[in-house]
C-alpha cells in the first residue's frame, strides 16, 4: 500500500478545495474608512508631481520691444523670482498656488496684495489658507471673504482653473470627480491589508475520527498532532493509521483570483487622467520620455500660462511687459542632445559660446563671449563684397 492509499479516498475534484469564496471575500473587504483627498496617496503623488515641476521654473519679467522680447531684471523682478512673501521662496510660493488650484482650494488660489507704507509699490504677497476663503457674489461681480473681512477682487490675485460654467471668476476642483476613485483605492489597500494579515490560514485541515471531547481541548489536539503529524526532518512523510484521517488541502484565494491588481490599476490611471499626470508616476507602466515632454508641454505649461497671465493681470501696469515662467529646465534631454542642439545654436550665431557652457552648468570663460561667424554667414547686402567675388585676396594690389 502506498503513502497517499493510507490516506481516506476522495474524488480528484475535492484534492483541492477553495474556502467558500464569498465568504472569506467578505472577510478581506474592509469597513469603509474614509480618506480625506489631501490625504490621500495617489492623488498627493499626482498633485505633488505637477507642483513641484511648475514651482522649479523661474519667473521671468519681460518687455516686447521692436527687436523681440528681452528680459527685464529690476526690483519688482527680483521679488517675485525670488521672495515674494516674508518666510516664502518663489519655490514654496509657487507649490502653494498650485497645491490650491489642483486640491485645497477646489480650482482657486488668492494671494493677498500688500504695499509698501504709502509708496503704493508692491509688498508681501501673501497665500490666504482656502479653507478660510469665501467667493461671496454681489452686485458688482464678486468679492472674497477671507477670517470675516471682505476684499475686493482688485485687492487680491486670484487664481483660476476649470472655470465653473455659471461663476466663470471662480474655479472647480477634483474633488467630486476624485472622490468615488479614492474610496475605491483606498478599499483596495485596505482588502490587501487583510489579504495579508489572511496568510495564517492553513495549508492542510486534518479531519481525524477521534473522540469528540478529546479535540475540544487545545492540548487534546496538540496530543493527536504530536503523535501522527509531527516529524523530525523536513519533508518526511507522516505515518498515520488507515481509515482515521482525512487530510484536506486548502488553497485561499490570491489576489488574482480576486482581481485586485487590474482594478487597482485601471483607477490609478483614471486619477493620473483627471489630474493630467503619465500613469508611470503612480507606478502604472514604464518611464516614457517623449510622454514625459509632452505632459510637460501640455499640463505644466498650461497651469504656469495660468500663474504668468494672473500675475500680469493683476501687478503690472505696464502694456509692453508680462510675467513668463521658463520651462526650458523641465524637459527631459541628456548632455549630448543638449549640447549637439547649442552647438548648432553656435555654429549659426544664434548663441553665444557662453550662453551654451551656462546652459550645461559651466561658469562663462571670457575668451568665449565673442560669436563666431563663418565667412559664408553675410548679411544680405553684404553678399556682393565677399572677396573671392573680386579676384581674391590680391585685388588691392591690382
Amino acid at each position: 500500500m502506498g503513502l497517499l492509499d493510507m490516506f481516506k479516498k476522495r474524488s480528484a475534484n475535492s484534492a483541492i478545495k477553495f474556502l467558500d469564496s464569498s465568504k472569506q471575500f467578505e472577510s478581506l473587504i474592509a469597513e469603509d474608512s474614509y480618506i480625506p483627498l489631501n490625504k490621500h496617496p495617489d492623488i498627493l503623488i499626482a498633485v505633488d508631481k505637477i507642483a513641484d515641476l511648475v514651482s522649479n521654473m523661474t519667473i521671468h519679467l519681460m518687455e516686447n520691444t521692436e527687436q523681440g522680447d528681452i528680459r527685464i531684471r529690476d526690483e519688482l523682478a527680483r521679488k517675485i523670482d525670488i521672495e515674494p512673501c516674508k518666510y516664502m521662496t518663489r519655490k514654496t510660493w509657487l507649490y502653494k498656488i498650485v497645491k490650491d488650484l489642483l486640491l485645497d482650494g477646489d480650482g482657486n488660489s488668492v494671494i493677498h496684495v500688500g504695499t509698501l507704507g504709502d509708496t503704493g509699490l508692491i509688498g508681501e504677497l501673501t497665500p490666504f489658507p482656502m479653507t478660510s476663503v469665501q467667493f461671496i457674489d454681489d452686485d458688482d461681480g464678486y468679492h472674497i471673504e477671507y477670517n470675516n473681512t471682505k476684499y475686493q477682487a482688485d485687492e487680491v490675485i486670484h487664481f483660476v482653473i476649470n472655470p465653473n460654467p455659471l461663476r466663470p471668476y471662480v474655479g472647480t476642483g477634483y474633488r467630486v470627480a476624485l472622490r468615488e476613485i479614492a474610496k475605491n483605492l483606498n478599499q483596495a489597500t485596505q482588502t490587501k491589508s487583510n489579504f495579508m494579515r489572511s496568510k495564517n490560514v492553513p495549508s492542510l485541515v486534518v479531519k481525524v475520527h477521534a473522540d469528540a471531547g478529546e479535540l475540544a481541548e487545545k492540548e487534546g489536539r496538540k496530543a493527536v498532532m504530536k503523535q501522527y503529524l509531527e516529524t523530525s526532518r523536513a519533508g518526511e512523510p507522516w505515518i498515520i493509521p488507515a481509515e482515521m484521517m482525512d487530510v484536506v488541502q486548502v488553497k485561499p484565494l490570491s489576489l488574482k483570483d480576486i482581481a485586485i491588481n487590474e482594478s487597482v490599476e485601471i483607477d490609478k490611471k483614471t486619477v493620473a487622467g483627471l489630474i493630467g499626470v503619465p500613469a508611470f508616476f503612480l507606478g502604472v507602466g514604464q518611464f516614457n520620455k517623449d510622454e514625459y515632454n509632452n505632459f510637460i508641454n501640455t499640463r505644466i505649461l498650461s497651469i504656469a500660462q495660468v500663474i504668468s497671465q494672473t500675475l500680469t493681470r493683476d501687478l503690472l501696469i505696464s502694456p509692453s511687459r508680462y510675467f513668463k515662467l521658463n520651462p526650458r529646465s523641465l524637459y527631459s534631454y541628456n548632455i549630448t542632445e543638449l549640447v549637439s542642439a547649442g552647438s548648432q545654436m553656435v555654429q549659426l550665431a544664434a548663441l553665444r559660446r557662453n550662453e551654451l557652457r551656462d546652459w550645461i552648468g559651466l561658469a562663462p570663460d571670457p575668451e568665449m563671449q565673442d560669436i563666431i561667424v563663418l565667412e559664408n554667414y553675410l548679411n544680405q547686402d553684404d553678399l556682393g563684397n565677399q572677396k573671392k567675388l573680386k579676384g581674391g585676396e590680391n585685388d588691392e594690389s591690382n
